[in-house]
Parts: C-alpha cells; sequence; structure tokens
C-alpha cells in the first residue's frame, strides 16, 4: 500500500463535498509528473490525505481512499471543460484519473503551520520548496502522523 497526498480547494472541492458524494473521480491533473503518480503507482487500496490549498488556513481534512485506478480523464476531451486539453486524444489519451471514496473528515483540520512546526514532518513533500503539484507520495510514518494529530 502507499500514502499520497491530495490537494483541492475547498470552494471548488472540499472534503465534506467528498463525504457528501461518497465517491469521486479526481480529475483535472494537469502536470505530468502529478500524472505519472497516477498512472503507474496509485493502486486501489491506497490511503490519502486530503488538504485543502487556498484556504483559511491551509490544512489537511481528512482522509479517502483509492477505489479506482488510473483511466483517461474524460474532462480532456470536453471543450466546454476548463481542462479541456486539444492535444489530448481518445486513442492516445494524455491525461488520467483515479476514483477515491471518501474515509474519515477530521475533527480538527491539521493546518500547514502544525506541519511546518512538527519535527517527525520535516521532509514531508508537502513543505518541501517547489512542490506545487497538486498529488503526491507520502511516507507511511507521515501519514500516521498526520492521523495522531488529527486526534489531539
Amino acid at each position: 500500500m502507499k500514502y499520497w497526498l491530495f490537494k483541492s480547494e475547498p470552494n471548488s472541492y472540499s472534503i465534506d463535498d467528498l463525504k457528501k458524494d461518497k465517491k469521486t473521480h479526481w480529475d483535472g491533473v494537469r502536470n505530468y509528473q502529478a500524472r505519472n503518480f497516477m498512472r503507474d503507482e496509485m493502486k486501489k487500496g491506497d490511503q490519502v490525505l486530503f488538504y485543502h490549498s487556498n484556504a483559511q488556513p491551509n490544512a489537511i481534512a481528512g482522509v479517502c481512499e483509492i477505489v479506482k485506478e488510473a483511466y483517461p480523464d474524460h474532462t480532456a476531451f470536453d471543450p466546454d471543460s476548463k481542462y479541456y486539453d486539444p492535444k489530448s486524444k481518445k486513442d492516445n489519451p494524455a491525461w488520467m484519473m483515479v476514483d477515491v471514496k471518501f474515509k474519515k473528515k477530521f475533527k480538527t483540520q491539521v493546518t500547514l503551520s502544525e506541519v511546518k512546526e512538527n519535527p517527525k514532518l520535516e521532509d514531508m513533500r508537502l513543505i518541501q520548496k517547489g512542490n506545487r503539484l497538486s498529488v503526491f507520495p507520502i511516507e507511511k510514518k507521515e501519514f500516521d502522523e498526520v492521523l495522531k494529530m488529527a486526534e489531539k
């Protein structure tokens, strides 16, 4: 099993939206490295921290789980979608997505400041300079530490 962090702006799609929907496809990823993580490494059963970015405050809000492995992102083929990519073809899709299901909303979100202040998370990709990916792997020990922090 692998562990991931997915970023979403809560005004676009929040942990509450996922809780209501129970399951969703994670579309709109338009970075090749993030796409490669989704396409090549994410497996059914992998655990995901759901992070609210561009929020007040930025924070890890809960947990979801990969329930369907990578398949073509249909929004790339839709000219009316903000994620439309005319170079992506149905017979050779450039962009992929996975499906996730809701597992847990934290009673207390783990803020970005709290992550930065925790020495056990000093190597976490979330706080590394230049990391702007919306989807990236994390270590099991980081996942576990965030869960502990959310329980306090």
